[in-house]
């Protein structure tokens, strides 16, 4: 009896061994109020979420300024931004100086509505930002508000669907430029670790 409960007692301990540390996560927007919006509703204790309307080179040094802070200790830095319009040189500067700097980048090329439509169908063409927003109109059967708080719930039930099809869709690019491959996304990325840390 007593051999059954020692058993038992590491079987339990190296069960809480291999449960992830909880860590603490910054996520940095390039957006104000859409991407915070739906990063927010993760079941995450320990995440910051700012939305600060600046782009590319600039969010990441935000990022970067925070994460530096001795007083904040982040484990976990994000920086969420899209490909938009930005001159290609402004986008790879951003990607190398956030790797430089051990940031995750969770881009979008060309926006975080990407994102969204994975969650309905594997999407491959190219698509503008306007376009994103009558895509999402008819899949939504209401029309898309960019800052709509309720995403996240209502797209909750096919986010596996997203991962599976944005995982897909990186692959495609046999010749992976994240500047070119439009569309593509590595906000999957990002979903994956908070689910991992979710409570």
């Amino acid at each position: 009896m007593r051999k059954k409960s020692l058993k038992s007692l590491n079987k339990l301990k190296r069960n809480k061994d291999f449960r992830p540390t909880r860590k603490k996560f910054l996520i940095v927007c390039e957006g104000e109020k859409t991407e915070p919006e739906y990063f927010k509703h993760f079941r995450v204790n320990r995440m910051l979420v700012e939305g600060l309307g600046a782009n590319t080179v600039s969010l990441v040094k935000k990022a970067i300024e925070l994460k530096d802070d001795p007083y904040t200790n982040y484990d976990n830095v994000w920086c969420v931004f899209d490909r938009d319009s930005f001159p290609a040189q402004n986008f790879n500067n951003a990607l190398s100086l956030a790797k430089k700097n051990d940031i995750q980048v969770a881009y979008s090329n060309e926006a975080f509505e990407i994102w969204y439509l994975l969650h309905f169908h594997y999407h491959t063409s190219a698509t503008s930002r306007e376009e994103y927003a009558r895509m999402l109109t008819e899949r939504l059967g209401s029309p898309y508000r960019k800052n709509d708080p309720s995403m996240y719930d209502k797209l909750f039930d096919l986010q596996e669907t997203a991962i599976r099809n944005a995982e897909n869709l990186l692959k495609s690019y046999t010749n992976h430029s994240p500047e070119k491959d439009n569309p593509s996304t590595r906000v999957h990325l990002l979903v994956q670790e908070l689910n991992k840390h979710s409570v």
